[in-house]
């Protein structure tokens, strides 16, 4: 079928960031179909971007019709990859080279919570903040965003805590308070072996070693040694340093002599949009499993996680 025609709407100058529920095929398309006509009829915007569950793309495309041409699909595991920093980075580049005018475009996102997103309390955690911090990365960008669950994969839990990081769901928290909530939750004490590196910042050589004594794959090495001095260059300067675990979780807690108050810290995208040496926590966030920066006090720690 094709989609029915709507009159086209005002313009907005705001990122509208929607979600919806379904737990069916028919709740999928009552939700998709609406919104991607809606999209269609939208002046001054690129084609629509379907981001979802391949089964559910094929849904689209049956429904869609001849208007299926008009509308990128894209199967989300191939948009959500790596860690929700990575998500960021994607849908900021995404945005930077392909919306419209003030960032214009209309963007159904569906994501993986049967795969990384959901597969621990830590990892469901940080989408959880993606989806919150989104309300303040792209305040300014007049880009409409449907985040659609499968409560099916998601489960009740992940989709409560998810409906308090949309505002359109009457359950909305600011993103700041619920980015400090999710911190609320103490991390792991480092263990009483963990190794001190000497000095008021961490050598990109001290960390390389350590890490391939650990045995982390040369490569490898030199992502965590480039995002550790990163991170460290852009929290510093610092009280200590620690490093523990190993090839399967390299940890470094940087222990930084000041407060880091920014909720966004390391979540904002640089100039450019590939991440390169430089770009501090940007950095670090992209290549690290977690980066952690709890305030303690007038200080803060900031753990960073490979693998």
């Amino acid at each position: 079928m094709t989609t029915r025609p709507v009159p086209p709407t005002p313009p907005q100058d705001r990122f509208d960031h929607r979600m919806t529920v379904f737990r069916s095929d028919e709740e999928f398309l009552a939700a998709a179909l609406p919104f991607l006509t809606e999209a269609l009829a939208a002046t001054g915007e690129p084609a629509p971007v379907a981001i979802a569950a391949p089964a559910n793309l094929d849904l689209l495309r049956d429904a869609l019709g001849t208007d299926a041409k008009h509308v990128g699909l894209v199967p989300h595991t191939e948009w959500y990859t790596g860690s929700a920093a990575n998500a960021i980075a994607r849908g900021a580049g995404y945005l930077t080279e392909n919306a419209g005018p003030g960032g214009r475009v209309h963007l159904l996102m569906e994501p993986v919570w049967g795969g990384r997103a959901g597969r621990s309390p830590r990892e469901t955690a940080e989408w959880i903040r993606y989806e919150a911090l989104a309300n303040l990365l792209f305040a300014p960008l007049a880009t409409t965003a449907l985040c659609a669950y499968d409560s099916r994969v998601a489960g009740h839990a992940i989709v409560a805590a998810a409906r308090r990081a949309h505002p359109d769901t009457g359950v909305y928290v600011d993103p700041v308070r619920l980015a400090a909530e999710l911190d609320a939750v103490p991390l792991p004490a480092p263990p009483a072996d963990a190794e001190r590196l000497p000095g008021p910042a961490p050598s990109a050589d001290a960390v390389r070693t350590w890490g391939t004594v650990q045995g982390l794959p040369a490569a490898d090495v030199e992502l965590f040694a480039t995002a550790v001095t990163e991170a460290a260059r852009a929290v510093g300067p610092l009280d200590d340093t620690l490093l523990w675990g190993d090839a399967e979780a390299c940890v470094c807690e940087l222990r930084v002599a000041r407060r880091v108050d920014d909720p966004l810290a390391g979540f904002v995208p640089p100039p450019r949009v590939e991440p390169e040496p430089g770009q501090g926590l940007w950095f670090a966030r992209q290549v690290c499993a977690y980066v952690d920066v709890r305030d303690e006090g007038e200080r803060a720690s900031v753990r960073l996680q490979y693998g």
